[in-house]
């Protein structure tokens, strides 16, 4: 976070200094969402993963709502409407919808393991139909990253969870048809595939956000040119302080400097899957599938962050886990890790008092 607030406030004097005329304006909100993100993940470490299988299916209602009420009166950016506004600042109802998937997965896993191992239809699809209501909904925004966030994810939970490979092979093939019709049915995701593919060959049109992340990649070289001595800041680079920020990152602190950003992302990915596990060992099958989500989920966002800025795979539009400018997906991620956090102490500590919150959730059914 702390190295994610300096990125920020180095990335984003300039469209500060041209939107407000106060260069730090930018770091100044990312500060307040920071501070917003502790305050309310402290509040959450305090509820236990009882509650959150509870209210896992109203939670996820709400987040339909939210959706819904984007499509109709959300804020445009961009061409996208994946806003609601708030006055000071604008929610992103996507974040919340990937959070509230997740926990409803691992709740549905929990009830229903036996029938996703075993039947098609009854355990494997109906997870796959609630997944695609939210992906029709995403697709009006249009926020197609999300979608593929939460789909892997998904897949990645249901695996765990023991789904047949068979189903698997089934889905994926069915998924790449999808993914395959939605691209050719938008001329403007057509022309991002395009321009993937060789973004040199139009680099002052459809190329040119590429071509400027990757010479802010070629500046920052092994050590960078120094923190806050980025040229391609300078509204060069589109999106500098959010999708692309590290991309600015690179070219100011370098190839050790990525590294080390990617490592921190790595290691909290680790303790993540380590924590799922440890819940397992305990017993506890809500937590594990549930800190084996988030850790899907941060995971492959930051594949696919770092795939579009170094033009690896096409723009997605997902920001860097914890170090992007963004109050929603910062906040969402913060409470993600606080689950995180409650999850790893109920195993260490409640259980010496022969407390579990999977034995609660048993006693209620």
């Amino acid at each position: 976070m702390m190295i994610g607030l300096l990125v920020v406030a180095s990335a984003s004097v300039p469209i500060s200094i041209r939107l407000t005329n106060r260069p730090f304006y930018f770091m100044f909100r990312h500060s307040v969402f920071l501070i917003l993100a502790l305050f309310i993940s402290a509040v959450i470490l305090q509820i236990s993963l009882h509650y959150w299988f509870k209210y896992s299916s109203i939670l996820l209602a709400i987040s339909f709502l939210f959706l819904v009420f984007v499509l109709v009166m959300g804020k445009s950016v961009n061409g996208a409407s994946r806003w609601i506004s708030l006055g000071v600042f604008n929610f992103q109802p996507a974040e919340v919808a990937k959070l509230s998937l997740f926990v409803f997965m691992a709740g549905y896993l929990v009830r229903k393991q036996q029938e996703v191992q075993e039947t098609f239809f009854g355990g494997f699809m109906k997870p796959m139909i609630v997944f695609a209501s939210l992906a029709i909904l995403l697709l009006g925004q249009p926020d197609f990253g999300t979608i593929i966030v939460m789909l892997v994810t998904l897949f990645g939970m249901l695996f765990i969870a023991g789904a047949k490979i068979s189903q698997f092979i089934a889905l994926m093939v069915s998924g790449v048809i999808a993914i395959i019709a939605l691209i050719v049915a938008k001329p403007y995701r057509m022309q991002r595939i395009t321009s993937f593919l060789d973004p040199w060959q139009d680099p002052f049109g459809s190329g040119y956000q590429l071509t400027q992340s990757l010479m802010a990649f070629g500046r920052g070289a092994w050590f960078g040119q120094g923190l806050g001595n980025s040229v391609q800041k300078l509204e060069y680079l589109p999106e500098a302080h959010t999708d692309f920020v590290l991309a600015v990152l690179a070219e100011e602190l370098g190839f050790v400097g990525v590294v080390l950003v990617l490592m921190l992302i790595f290691v909290l990915v680790m303790k993540a899957i380590f924590i799922g596990e440890q819940a397992f060992k305990n017993n506890q099958f809500f937590s594990g599938y549930l800190a084996f989500g988030i850790g899907i989920w941060f995971a492959f966002q930051t594949l696919v962050n770092v795939g579009a800025v170094v033009g690896i795979i096409p723009t997605k539009g997902l920001t860097l886990p914890l170090i992007s400018y963004g109050g929603s997906s910062l906040i969402v991620m913060s409470i993600a890790i606080s689950i995180l956090l409650r999850i790893d102490y109920e195993c260490r500590f409640l259980l010496q008092n022969g407390y579990s919150a999977d034995k609660k959730i048993n006693e209620k059914e």
